[in-house]
């Protein structure tokens, strides 16, 4: 083959129809009589000109890709190459369609081994995602069946090619450009007798489709945290907690921050009034306070256009003292959480019990989760959460001393790596002189994100200072989770042997 000095892709041109057809001759010597007509390359690119590309190799074809615009639910599971092209009419193509079904593809023999087939399939994708359809989907030909028929069925078979104990040039090229295979077509091409009349119904889901809907809102994909690391401080009022509260509210808001996270406890100075009680009557009066504050953070969130995660209050329910802690919608609705795992120190000084729920929340930017702090430590929760679809895992935390932050600091980085998510740790500094079991703080906020190519090698998104009161604004793309999950170089969730095991909620 001569020096290549140029390849191109474009869009299938009739006027290139000889040339086309002198290279399916060329590409399908086995199966003579699959050249398109003339007619029937008009028809494709009248109905779909975006969907029929050429590549060109020194201004000379040298592949091509056919394709349709399909209603996808219209076809039976088990449907031929006959009833998805309406009989070779194409008529079966609907611009209302949500799939993209391959007509046909194919590499003149002379220009193998470039990798163009890659290049026509990624146009294919990069399609479907600009027209934002599900996915692509065609039939797979196998034609070294014919080999191993007498042995072997068509899963046996495909269970063997992915395996690697068969080599199949055709489905091994399809799997490795990132389509699965769903089932097995049967009496799919007339005439096909290498592949025995079956095909390998492969599929290619788009992460970016988003579902037409009717109403304005939509899902967020660049999504702005701003966390509040919170000084601890005398005050004299709950007034003076949440003026100072506004105060952060007002700030990251400002940046256009779409959550606002707040540490565990934070509101613990007010117990400096009752400091004259015992430790677990003192924080039964501070849990007075947590039905008024709750409230104000719900009109707070409302006036300053912002999600507010409360951190944790104690909080009395049914006689029993909780950690729980509020999601504050901007929308004015709201959501509790509760701390589940307890520390010893909790439960022995104050009496405290964990909570019974785990639970995903939707919010405007997607689906998140909270732990309050010992729970981050424990992976099962998160785990759940990720299956529930969560992005971002919120962590309002309170740690004493350096070697309990490095706990909850090493494990909220674990959790982003096993769950591909973000997760976002926030906490308060400073001392309590005042208040018993509350006297020191230690504290870094930041933002943990997977560790892969699209992401900061070491992890960590952004950091605060430690031990220094201040606010800390990150953006997060939810894009690149759906790209880590299909497309990453581990894939924590994609690759769970859950043949093995498996993890659920009583």
């Amino acid at each position: 083959m001569e020096d290549i000095e140029n390849i191109e892709l474009a869009y299938l041109n009739l006027k290139d129809y000889q040339e086309l057809k002198q290279a399916m001759i060329e590409s399908y010597t086995t199966m003579p009589d699959s050249i398109w007509k003339e007619e029937q390359i008009r028809t494709l690119i009248h109905k779909f000109p975006e969907g029929q590309a050429v590549i060109k190799v020194n201004n000379q074809i040298a592949g091509c890709a056919l394709s349709i615009i399909v209603d996808y639910d219209k076809f039976d599971h088990n449907h031929t190459y006959e009833q998805i092209t309406g009989n070779y009419t194409f008529s079966t193509h609907t611009n209302d369609g949500d799939i993209i079904y391959g007509i046909d593809v194919f590499i003149k023999p002379e220009f193998r081994g470039l990798r163009l087939g890659r290049r026509l399939y990624d146009y294919r994708k990069d399609l479907c995602e600009r027209l934002n359809l599900k996915g692509l989907a065609f039939g797979g030909r196998i034609p070294n069946y014919h080999k191993y028929a007498d042995t072997l069925s068509p899963k046996e078979y495909i269970d063997k090619v992915r395996r690697k104990e068969i080599h199949d040039p055709v489905l091994n090229f399809q799997i490795s450009n990132d389509f699965h295979p769903a089932r097995i077509l049967t009496n799919y091409l007339e005439g096909d007798a290498s592949s025995h009349e079956y095909a390998v119904l492969l599929e290619w889901d788009n992460i970016y489709y988003e579902k037409k809907n009717k109403l304005a809102t939509t899902i967020k994909k660049i999504v702005r945290l701003g966390l509040v690391q919170w000084q601890m401080r005398p005050y004299k009022s709950l007034d003076d907690v949440m003026e100072q509260a506004e105060f952060f509210i007002d700030a990251v808001s400002g940046y256009r921050s779409d959550f606002a996270l707040f540490p565990e406890f934070f509101n613990a100075p007010l117990m400096a009034e009752n400091n004259h009680l015992s430790t677990p009557e003192a924080i039964r009066e501070l849990a007075k306070h947590t039905s008024e504050m709750v409230q104000r953070f719900s009109k707070l969130a409302i006036s300053y256009n912002i999600n507010i995660i409360t951190g944790s209050m104690p909080e009395m329910v049914d006689g029993k003292l909780h950690n729980a802690g509020y999601l504050c919608r901007r929308d004015g609705t709201m959501e509790r959480y509760e701390k589940l795992h307890v520390t010893p120190d909790e439960a022995k000084v104050w009496g405290m019990v964990g909570g019974n729920q785990v639970i995903a929340f939707d919010t405007d930017c997607g689906k998140i989760g909270i732990l309050i702090c010992y729970d981050v430590e424990f992976p099962e929760l998160s785990r759940i959460l990720a299956d529930e679809g969560m992005d971002i895992l919120f962590v309002p935390f309170l740690t004493d001393t350096q070697n309990g932050f490095s706990r909850v600091r090493h494990c909220a980085q674990a959790r982003a790596i096993e769950n591909e998510c973000y997760v976002a740790i926030a906490g308060s500094v400073g001392n309590l002189p005042k208040v018993q079991n509350m006297d020191i703080q230690f504290a870094q906020s930041m933002v943990f994100t997977p560790c892969d190519f699209a992401f900061p090698t070491n992890g960590v998104k952004a950091e605060a200072t430690q031990n220094s009161e201040m606010i800390l604004i990150a953006d997060v793309d939810i894009d690149l989770l759906r790209e880590l999950n299909q497309f990453g170089s581990v894939r924590n969730l994609k690759d769970r042997r859950l043949d093995l095991f498996e993890l659920r909620k009583k």
